[in-house]
């Protein structure tokens, strides 16, 4: 937290020109330092750049994939503080989002570890009624939180934490009113039941959850990456995933399969295009994943 303010402070002070020149330091120490984030990237550049197995992956492209997600950290100091004005922010099929809005219909918008998801931030100033809730573990939350107070203590960010009795409740209340509830759907924690999905060549374990809640609460669910594309661009993308507002109960495991799998391609798509974006830095498809991913059921009472 104490560095964290310490380049704040440097870059709301002496601006993100300053402030990015310690970036190529930070990368370099990580690239240097950090084995297993050093592997990883290396065996996700290979698959994302269609090499073969045997392929190797230079230095430079490492620390290109490291610098960018130095970059995305470091932007959300301007991005948190409201500073849109230092960045040429293009904003893709945005009507998709207007369309849901405006009709007051709650909506699930999925996102990964890619880019920057605090972009976000720009669509709600041209859409003022738009009110985006993330919904993440307590864990996360906490962290999350940490992080913008050291930031901005005044950053409002609505977070509803996973795990509590009446966590379920709080997200439908919050679709009902016609909110945007934001869930990272690349990631597996805390034993998540899973399911294998094909992802740039090869099957890589996706958590069941997300897609579950949307498809129990019955709501539409919209992809969506907001890419780094160097210096000051940003391209926020929005798709649509799935619609399970009018899905029968007994059809809800297929739709959340052919869900999942939709959403792996999406991301695949992404990844190919904005190659240095994806933020897991570690083994995605070796990673253990303990527990199969159960049958969706009712919603209890």
């Amino acid at each position: 937290m104490l560095m964290l303010r310490v380049m704040t402070w440097i870059s709301l002070r002496l601006g993100r020109r300053a402030g990015r020149c310690v970036l190529y330091g930070i990368a370099a120490y990580f690239l240097v330092a950090n084995a297993a984030a050093r592997r990883a990237s290396r065996d996700y550049l290979r698959r994302v750049r269609n090499a073969p197995g045997t392929a190797r992956v230079g230095w430079h492209l490492v620390f290109r994939h490291f610098l960018s997600f130095a970059s995305s950290i470091h932007d959300r100091v301007y991005l948190i503080n409201d500073r849109f004005n230092l960045f040429d922010i293009r904003i893709h099929q945005e009507h998709l989002v207007a369309e849901l809005t405006a009709a007051h219909q709650g909506v699930f918008l999925m996102g990964a570890h890619v880019g920057s998801f605090e972009v976000l931030r720009a669509v709600g100033r041209r859409q003022p009624g738009l009110r985006v809730t993330m919904v993440m573990y307590e864990d996360n939350a906490r962290k999350l939180n940490a992080a913008l107070s050291a930031i901005n203590p005044a950053a409002r960010q609505d977070i509803v934490s996973l795990g509590h009795v009446d966590s379920m409740l709080r997200v439908n209340e919050l679709l009902t009113a016609g909110s945007v509830v934001g869930m990272l759907a690349d990631r597996c924690l805390n034993n998540d039941a899973t399911r294998a999905v094909p992802f740039l060549g090869e099957s890589a374990e996706f958590p069941v959850g997300p897609f579950r809640m949307a498809a129990i609460l019955r709501r539409p669910v919209l992809f969506m990456v907001g890419a780094y594309g160097g210096n000051n661009r940003y391209d926020v993308h929005f798709e649509t995933l799935a619609d399970f507002s009018s899905i029968a109960a007994g059809g809800r495991d297929a739709a959340v399969q052919a869900a999942m799998a939709r959403y792996a391609q999406l991301l695949e798509r992404h990844c190919r295009a904005a190659p240095y974006n994806w933020f897991n830095f570690f083994d995605f498809w070796q990673a253990s994943k303990p527990l199969p991913a159960a049958t969706p059921g009712p919603p209890h009472d």
